[in-house]
């Protein structure tokens, strides 16, 4: 019988090891960490973001230039084929306002545990065996085949040989849940091309950082029914109305990591980046003018504000935290700055405090089986391969696609050799 190892109990590595067994094989899946499917379940305590059910053509376009090759990763497994797994397991979903497809009790360790269940059981064959707090550390010593591995184990150090391997080993982000990008060297070190791990989904710094008062006061809170633009070296336009938050060195949140690859992306181009914020994208320019150029009479600047645009709390606190007194009491420059406030940012925040990683694997070391030409027998899976997107359930769905699309990649490999 053939022997596979899966090295990741993530959602890729799972959803490869499910479907190897189903076909048959024997599996071993191999994890760092105690238990399987830790950021799963992380990901998973806010209400289990499963996938999207937008159009597939605007499902694809999510994933930028890696467009293509995700959607050839997709005509195995799409996000119609996560809500027909999901019902296999006995879990019904629903279509959230947004479009987002969340399991119908919003949990995400019911449907591990039956997915769990399925690989222990599979009826047809020998269960998955699961061996925890073993370390992948790279290929047996005195062994010529790229698909015998080395572990670190509870019991010593351990060698293992396989007919194929499948690595699903997580990006860099949430390294206390296993992904830290360790394995980063040692593929480089087989011939294989890796991009470099950057932050994505993640948070920024603005340039010189907040003041002392606006840290403490105003981190944390957010800024609802905003917009913010930008324009990109490269000439990329982008303008988005939603929600995000003040940290105490900068921003975070939705509206910020949907533009957080363009935002990355030129801070690494050019050092800064400058995105305008909107805090009114309801009002237009003419009339936000001319409700700061009403006559205020005794009333402060502040109460103004409020009584005729309802701007207060931290959307007043933003203008004067960057605009000088001089600026604050022209109404042409506040009105230009309440619909279009530049905000600079100088840094993305570090990479293990990102929801995900863009760059890894790149698909042109790969066949389109996900098998490394540089390793044969030994294939990649989920977020260590060179690509990104934002959050919404394409994270999710892309990691297990390329589980389920790696599985029927292995089982043709083990038929051929």
């Amino acid at each position: 019988m053939k022997h596979v190892i899966v090295v990741g109990a993530g959602p890729a590595g799972l959803m490869a090891a499910s479907a190897l067994v189903q076909a048959g094989v024997a599996v071993s899946v191999y994890d760092a960490m105690p238990s399987v499917g830790r950021k799963f379940l992380l990901a998973g305590k806010g209400g289990l973001n499963l996938t999207h059910s937008e159009p597939a053509d605007r499902f694809a376009a999510r994933y930028g230039q890696r467009r293509a090759q995700l959607e050839a990763i997709f005509k195995t497994f799409d996000a119609n084929g996560v809500r027909a797994w999901a019902q296999g397991l006995g879990v019904e979903t629903y279509v959230g306002s947004s479009g987002r497809v969340f399991p119908v009790d919003m949990k995400a360790a019911p449907l591990l545990r039956a997915w769990l269940h399925q690989m222990r059981h599979p009826g047809n064959g020998p269960a998955v065996q699961f061996f925890m707090r073993h370390r992948w550390t790279g290929w047996c010593a005195d062994s010529h085949s790229s698909t015998c591995l080395h572990f670190e184990t509870p019991e010593g150090p351990k060698e293992v040989p396989a007919d194929a391997v499948v690595l699903a080993l997580g990006g860099g982000s949430w390294a206390r849940l296993g992904s830290n990008g360790a394995w980063v060297p040692w593929l480089r070190d087989k011939g294989v091309a890796v991009a470099p791990l950057l932050p994505a989904n993640c948070g920024f710094d603005v340039l010189g950082g907040w003041s002392a008062h606006f840290a403490s006061h105003f981190g944390g809170q957010p800024f609802k029914s905003v917009a913010i633009s930008l324009t990109t070296a490269n000439g990329v336009g982008f303008h988005r109305r939603g929600e995000f938050v003040a940290t105490a060195t900068g921003v975070e949140g939705s509206l910020i990591y949907a533009a957080s690859h363009l935002l990355r992306d030129d801070i690494i181009a050019r050092g800064e980046v400058t995105f305008a914020l909107d805090l009114l994208p309801d009002r237009s320019a003419d009339w936000v003018l001319a409700e700061v150029s009403h006559p205020r009479g005794t009333r402060s600047l502040s109460s103004h504000l409020k009584s005729r645009l309802h701007l207060d709390g931290i959307k007043a606190a933003i203008l004067h935290e960057l605009l000088t007194k001089e600026q604050m009491h022209d109404p042409a420059q506040l009105a230009a700055a309440i619909k279009a406030l530049p905000i600079k940012l100088q840094a993305a925040r570090p990479i293990d405090e990102a929801i995900s990683t863009a760059g890894g694997v790149l698909f042109e070391a790969m066949s389109p089986e996900l098998m490394l030409e540089a390793l044969p027998g030994v294939f990649c899976a989920g977020e260590m391969l060179d690509w990104e997107a934002p959050t919404g359930g394409y994270l999710l769905t892309a990691c297990l696609a390329s589980g389920a699309h790696v599985g029927q990649g292995v089982l043709q490999y083990l038929q051929g050799k």
